[in-house]
């Protein structure tokens, strides 16, 4: 015979409250039926679990060891439970979002109007940064990360991808002519960010990491000055394809040295703070963005 649930519980609620009597009014049961519990899985496990006297109970070494699984085996049906309850909830309150202002302006944004729709009972608050942030400090439910991750203390859920390259402006191109090749690109003005350098490594041949490290011209703290600069003729960058899907369909972007750019992506995660199951407000929020990322996702 197989140990039941009721009965792991009733072992939990004696070594919990430290008598059968405790336990009994803690579980809402007799005494008696909670001993009958205890015996029961006893018997099913061929062990004695607690060593009974007239005034205390004490756990035998068998029991020591039944206790860790006892409490895993309750933690993951509490927690199954709980995940269970928030799929039947309605999605409701703050929802804090940190991202880079590109992300919030060429993504987030175009979906707030129907993921409002959806959930209208959702308060929705969009925090633009570029810099990493303390997520606790705050108090901030979910960030968006491109990128690699370097904090190992955050669950991430990957939403998807986005391809990198290079792009400029007809109006710049047609003054400077379109570069042949990669070394054409010396003769060109670069734009480029203050930091992370990682940022100025293009995806075209280059050093011996097979990449291509710049030194900008122009350099500047965020992808959305970045971006303008670009439209307005300042020279040539490389952007994430998210930044100018909108510019490169109405033409005032163009791709460069298309026929040498590796195939290179930005991974884009979402990241939290949390052990156990997501709130339905940050699930149906991650949802909604993965599901609308995965059209333009390659």
């Amino acid at each position: 015979m197989k140990t039941t649930l009721d009965e792991i519980q009733a072992f939990l609620a004696v070594i919990d409250s430290t008598t059968i009597s405790a336990a009994a009014e803690q579980l809402g049961q007799t005494p008696s039926g909670v001993s009958r519990a205890l015996g029961r899985l006893e018997t099913k496990l061929g062990t004695t679990l607690l060593s009974r006297t007239t005034r205390r109970l004490h756990l035998t070494a068998e029991g020591e060891a039944f206790l860790r699984h006892a409490r895993a085996i309750v933690e993951a049906v509490e927690s199954a439970e709980e995940q269970m309850a928030q799929r039947r909830e309605r999605p409701s309150g703050r929802l804090r979002v940190d991202a880079a202002m590109p992300f919030v302006l060429h993504v987030i944004a175009p979906l707030v109007e129907r993921y409002r729709a959806c959930y209208p009972d959702v308060t929705l608050q969009l925090i633009s940064s570029e810099r990493y942030i303390d997520l606790l400090e705050r108090r901030t439910d979910v960030a968006i990360r491109i990128g690699p991750l370097a904090d190992s203390t955050l669950h991430a859920r990957r939403l998807g991808r986005s391809r990198l390259q290079l792009v400029a402006s007809p109006a710049y191109l047609a003054r400077h002519g379109e570069p042949a090749s990669v070394a054409a690109l010396g003769r060109h003005t670069l734009l480029g960010f203050t930091e992370p350098e990682r940022l100025n490594r293009w995806p075209v041949p280059g050093d011996s990491d097979g990449q291509l490290q710049v030194q900008p011209d122009i350099a500047v703290s965020s992808g959305e000055t970045l971006r303008a600069l670009a439209v307005q003729g300042a020279g040539i960058c490389c952007l994430a394809d998210f930044v100018t899907t909108a510019d490169r369909h109405s033409g005032a972007l163009v791709p460069v040295l298309t026929a040498q750019t590796l195939p290179e992506h930005q991974l884009i995660h979402a990241v939290y703070y949390r052990n156990t199951a997501l709130s339905a407000r940050i699930s149906s929020f991650l949802d909604h963005l993965a599901d609308a990322m995965s059209a333009w996702s390659d």
